[in-house]
């Protein structure tokens, strides 16, 4: 999400080099039909061309994110660019290619036995799909739940429309690139061409149009034959392209201010409008928007160890990015009454000292920051001075509670239960109906509480209306795989947009998602053998504390590109050395 909304009001053309945007959305629309009529064999054809320009551009991709944020290609912190950019890029290509080859080769989309009924509704397994899958994530696994009313034997019928009888008519969708996380823009524009059938205008975001070249880089083919064009520009052009009569269709990334300034304007005006539902731009719109993402922590026998490493787990799920994420953890919800609650606030103070400097450099983090100092004047600081920890917030109108902050702040809720499912009933509670946002949660809990509350958990996990819920899993995750759909939980509309509306990723095509969970290892191995756990996963690579991140994404990214036994050892040796 990027925090900043565009002046939607209606641009001045003569201030806009409208020629140029025309051009290229005339070029798209010259190119539309062609690319509805590319056969599945020479689509699968340009992902696979796509790969080595991944890779070929990696390092360089990378190394643009760092010196933007302030730091060098060499620090620690750079893990996250390789991990935001390259790698989940590779990692969605690869996605897309293993349900597009299933279909080439006659197969259905989704494998019949990973569709299956479960206390009323339908579920779809849909990672690990590969053996690289299962032994590079070990113990990682992904469902996603359908909507009510629709059975397996609709979810596999409807599934890859585009590619079973049912494709979109060819058109030109507008994707308003992101300015935080370096691939998002990119895999919306995967996104559209492969789920939806259209080709893309792409807007790059201001603060991170240094990427242009390098995503020019990585579709060269597409943009060869008009199937994709990147357009530099801010607010002005933004608005500008969103009411073109050439274009069909809009994909935001941004906040829910941004929203509304396109699709109602700005001013009395835009409040005129809503209220008759006279929307300025009513073309197909789909969009992520962010919210105010909780962390649960469900009490439990942790063990030292367990709470040094869900306190990492807990800080790299805020800091990373400097907490300028869509999904970053701004709220973590404690049991007030677990003796644990402290030792883990303790073990979270110790991470956020020892973390090495860096700034937040998004645009108005400084004033969003200072709207938190401004609330919380005895707020803990760290590192720097920029990152903010609030350890007990009581009043919900607090500004951690009602406004994504998008910064390096992390507030604490201490909610009463004398019981694990009084608590996390209450957790759920809180977190759907006070936090504003949708679009995902973390859930904490010990294996060994997970097997003796099984209902309990399994209830509050159906509860949490979230597009992602990640048990034992940063939620930020579902948005990497690329299996797994991302986007707000259904429900939202144009009047009350939230954290949006559809879902983005999805390479198996899916329709009438309601939620993908997510599950993780709660300790890596070999810790974890100990507590009943059959993962062999090591400490991952996206916490801020992995010694060796950087070298293990690096390998990992051409790992993904163009998997081979012979990568495996050294990739192995640098994730067990993290």
């Amino acid at each position: 999400m990027t925090s900043s909304a565009p002046d939607a009001t209606v641009p001045d053309a003569t201030a806009l080099d409208t020629p140029a945007l025309d051009r290229a959305v005339a070029a798209l629309r010259r190119g539309a039909g062609a690319w509805s009529a590319t056969p599945l064999s020479r689509r699968i054809a340009l992902l696979e061309r796509l790969l080595p320009r991944v890779v070929a551009t990696s390092a360089d991709m990378a190394a643009a994110g760092a010196s933007a944020k302030g730091y060098g290609a060499a620090s620690p912190w750079a893990a996250e660019d390789w991990m935001g950019g390259p790698w989940a890029l590779a990692q969605n290509t690869r996605a897309h290619l293993h349900v597009l080859r299933r279909m080439a080769a006659g197969r259905d989309p989704l494998d019949a036995r990973s569709v299956h009924a479960r206390d009323g509704r339908t579920v779809v397994d849909v990672f690990p799909a590969t053996g690289w899958d299962r032994l590079l994530l070990n113990g990682y696994t992904a469902e996603v739940w359908i909507g009510p009313g629709i059975g397996p034997e609709q979810v596999r019928e409807r599934a890859a429309g585009e590619y079973r009888g049912r494709p979109g008519r060819p058109g030109v969708g507008l994707v308003l690139g992101a300015g935080n996380v370096a691939a998002i823009t990119a895999l919306d524009i995967l996104h559209k061409l492969y789920v939806e059938g259209e080709v893309v205008i792409a807007k790059m975001n201001p603060v991170n149009a240094y990427l242009r070249p390098h995503f020019e880089q990585v579709f060269a083919d597409f943009i060869e034959r008009d199937w994709v064009r990147f357009v530099d520009g801010g607010a002005a052009e933004g608005a500008y392209l969103t009411r073109h009569e050439g274009v069909d269709s809009i994909h935001v990334t941004g906040s829910e201010r941004t929203h509304d300034a396109i699709v109602w304007g700005t001013g009395d005006d835009a409040v005129r409008r809503r209220r008759a539902d006279r929307p300025l731009v009513a073309k197909p719109f789909s969009s992520e928007l962010g919210g105010v993402s909780p962390c649960i922590v469900t009490p439990g026998p942790w063990s030292d160890a367990d709470f040094r490493f869900q306190a990492e787990h807990i800080v790299s799920s805020k800091m990373n990015n400097s907490g300028h994420n869509c999904i970053a953890s701004q709220v973590l919800v404690v049991p007030r009454d677990w003796d644990g609650t402290e030792r883990l606030l303790d073990e979270i103070r110790r991470v956020l000292r020892a973390l090495p400097p860096r700034t937040d450099y998004y645009p108005g983090a400084d004033r969003r920051l200072a709207a938190v100092r401004a609330a919380h004047p005895a707020a803990e600081t760290y590192g720097d001075g920029c990152r903010f920890l609030v350890p007990d917030i009581a009043d919900h109108d607090d500004v951690l509670i009602t406004t994504e902050v998008f910064a390096s702040a992390l507030g604490v809720v201490r909610l009463p239960g004398s019981t694990t499912g009084e608590f996390l009933h209450r957790a759920v509670d809180f977190a759907n109906d006070v936090l504003p946002g949708s679009l995902g949660a973390t859930l904490l809990v010990h294996p060994r509480t997970a097997r003796t509350e099984r209902t309990t958990l399994d209830s509050a996990v159906a509860a949490l209306r979230y597009g992602t819920v990640g048990v034992n899993c940063w939620s930020a995750v579902g948005f990497l795989l690329g299996y797994t759909p991302w986007g707000a939980f259904p429900g939202n509309t144009r009047h009350a947009i939230g954290s949006g509306i559809g879902f983005v990723h999805n390479a198996f095509m899916l329709e009438d998602v309601e939620k993908t969970v997510l599950r993780a290892p709660f300790a890596p191995a070999p810790r974890g053998l100990a507590a009943g756990q059959t993962s062999l996963s090591p400490r991952p690579p996206y916490f801020v504390t992995n010694r060796t991140a950087l070298t293990t994404v690096e390998r990992l990214v051409r790992f993904t590109a163009e998997p081979s036994v012979r990568k495996l050892p050294a990739l192995f040796a640098s994730a067990l050395r993290g």
